[in-house]
């Protein structure tokens, strides 16, 4: 979705769009055979205000996401007595990590060894390590987010080569979008392509790898068909029922 969402939903669809979605979340799941706890659904609110990410909180969602730092800051600061989990989907500008790691749960954009280096010496000691996402390209698209696939592989040689690596962090899985324009197919193939990836590395790595950060709201079910263990849905949270749509 590329534009802000009408501000004229109510708290009752917003409660009603998420279980809707959890029944689809659901159902996935049990044509895989897993079991009902093995997706997180994250919440992305970077095209709805406050109101509308409270609202999304009161249906029972904790775990939420933001792309962009400056709404990060703004929207944990609004809601700091709601119990929620921030994760950042977006690009961490480095001069921007400081300010920003210590409200994260998870970030699923960490592309590049610099970025690294800057989220560990801005982290501060926490109950719980920060859970990092390597981004990776599985589409190939030069023009698209992510580190390529032998880069990403780079990265964790490094990581794991170190002699001490921080308590406060780990490199928990990774991250990854199907081609907007492509099949379903397509899609398919590369959200299987990121699983490979993440069980190739996990065996000789020797990391548990156990996240999977992928699929949206067009593409969340062949997500979680293929592995997913985290679907990021924005516009299906917030959407109008279609009746007041065709007004």
């Amino acid at each position: 979705m590329n534009q802000p969402l009408p501000p004229s939903i109510t708290e009752k669809q917003v409660k009603s769009n998420y279980l809707a979605l959890m029944e689809k979340v659901s159902s996935a799941l049990k044509r895989t055979r897993r079991t009902l706890d093995a997706v997180q659904v994250i919440g992305v609110t970077k095209y709805v205000d406050v109101k509308l990410t409270q609202y999304l909180v009161n249906a029972g969602c904790h775990q939420l996401a933001e792309s962009r730092p400056q709404a990060l800051w703004a929207k944990s600061a609004a809601l700091a007595d709601s119990r929620i989990d921030w994760h950042l989907i977006g690009h961490l500008q480095r001069n921007k990590a400081k300010r920003t790691v210590p409200i994260l749960s998870t970030m699923h954009s960490l592309d590049s060894e610099r970025l690294l280096q800057q989220i560990e010496s801005d982290l501060d000691p926490r109950t719980s390590p920060l859970q990092l996402l390597l981004e990776v390209n599985i589409s190939g698209d030069a023009t698209k987010t992510g580190i390529p696939i032998a880069d990403a592989e780079l990265l964790l040689t490094h990581w794991m080569d170190r002699e001490h690596r921080p308590a406060n962090m780990e490199i928990a899985g990774l991250m990854g979008m199907g081609s907007l324009t492509g099949s379903s197919d397509t899609t398919r193939r590369e959200f299987s392509l990121l699983r490979e990836l993440r069980d190739t590395w996990s065996s000789r790595f020797g990391l548990p790898l156990t996240e999977l950060s992928m699929g949206m709201s067009d593409d969340f079910e062949i997500a979680i068909e293929e592995g997913s263990t985290m679907v990021r849905i924005g516009s299906l949270l917030f959407q109008q029922p279609e009746a007041e749509n065709e007004k």
